[in-house]
């Protein structure tokens, strides 16, 4: 068995904090920087923000889309990008939220868990509402191969809401019932220890409370930053599990590409308050 992705998250936490950086070249960010939208703006983006994340974080986040906007060279400017983070010593969560059911999860997983996966990440995000049930080879891959697998369960747009809260006969809503099926879940993977599964919990939406810490796992929380959640915020709301959080933030730290400096001061400095928010 690969060494878990918790011990290796605990590892870089300890001498980066829990930042994850977002890595997400928008049309807007391209061009805002001066390089491009276009796949070789794409390029130089990768080159500049993997430069500046290296050192500074121990985490990144590209969100697949805005690397598959630009066709084959997006993919392949992403693929490049996860084997360059990893070898640099970053931990690399691929934002793709995928989720299906049948050989076409069996696909998903293969492209992007495990060491013969051709886009392989640390981290997978998937969503579950074809059913947590279907998401037997992700969590299988993940399980065996020390990766990790995070679920939207309560994201951080006001979208969501609707479906994420909805409450069945027992008057359990989707949300809690994922948490209880993770937390379940990993207690059989992973007995005493932080499983493999994850949950993803936006901390802008956080009425009613949900029981973290019962997930038995690691906790994604984007949505610092642009999106208005602060390093107080993530600490206040994942109190009773602070250890197994990790924050994401993306829009508010790119903007002060390309600078490559600038990018690792306005980097660092949220890095340190979720090291003194969140302390090892």
């Amino acid at each position: 068995m690969a060494d878990t992705f918790a011990s290796r998250f605990a590892a870089v936490r300890a001498e980066h904090g829990p930042l994850a950086w977002g890595l997400d070249p928008s049309g807007a960010i391209l061009d805002e920087w001066g390089v491009g939208d276009t796949p070789d703006g794409l390029d130089r983006f990768a080159e500049i923000a993997l430069g500046a994340a290296v050192g500074t974080v121990g985490l990144v986040k590209p969100q697949a889309a805005f690397y598959e906007r630009h066709g084959w060279r997006g993919f392949r400017t992403l693929q490049r990008l996860i084997a360059e983070a990893r070898s640099a010593g970053l931990l690399v969560i691929v934002d793709a939220k995928r989720g299906d059911v049948g050989t076409t999860n069996d696909a998903y997983a293969e492209a992007f868990l495990g060491a013969d996966a051709p886009l392989g990440a640390d981290a997978l995000t998937v969503h579950p509402y074809l059913g947590l049930g279907a998401m037997g080879t992700f969590v299988t891959r993940a399980h065996e191969s020390g990766s990790c697998l995070l679920v939207v369960t309560r994201s951080s747009n006001p979208e969501g809401r609707g479906v994420q809260s909805a409450r069945d006969g027992a008057g359990r809503s989707v949300e809690e019932e994922l948490l209880v099926e993770i937390g379940e879940l990993n207690a059989r993977l992973a007995p005493g220890e932080i499983g493999p599964i994850g949950a993803v919990v936006g901390p802008t939406h956080m009425e009613p409370t949900l029981d973290l810490a019962a997930v038995h796992g690691l906790v994604l929380a984007p949505g610092v930053g642009a999106q208005g959640a602060t390093a107080a915020d993530v600490a206040r709301i994942f109190a009773a599990c602070p250890d197994r959080v990790i924050p994401s933030a993306s829009r508010s730290l790119l903007g002060s590409g390309p600078d490559m400096s600038r990018l690792r001061d306005t980097a660092e400095a949220l890095a340190v308050e979720f090291r003194e928010a969140l302390p090892v």
